[in-house]
């Protein structure tokens, strides 16, 4: 993975989604078009806190979050996901 310059602003997390599923639990392969987004994802880098919001997420945590939540980015060739802290929903 290539090494992200900079950080997020307060309350941000940036996220790198994990791959979709390639095969169901049967053995289907599963083709592009009908893959699901993927809702799971490790931090890479997190903001600093807001005057009334304790950042509780540190990076390397896995997280769940929402299906339509964040912006989509691609740095360096690679997909990350932006996300407000109040967007995750589940720290693993």
């Amino acid at each position: 993975m290539a090494e992200i310059k900079g950080r997020p602003l307060a309350g941000k997390v940036l996220v790198k989604p994990e791959e979709a599923e390639q095969k169901t639990a049967g053995g289907i392969i599963i083709p592009d078009s009908a893959k699901e987004k993927p809702l799971q994802g490790k931090v890479i880098a997190v903001g600093k806190e807001k005057k009334d919001e304790e950042m509780e997420v540190s990076v390397g945590d896995s997280v769940l979050y929402g299906k339509y939540a964040g912006t989509e980015l691609s740095i360096n060739g690679e997909d990350f996901l932006l996300l407000s802290q109040t967007d995750i929903l589940l720290i693993l």
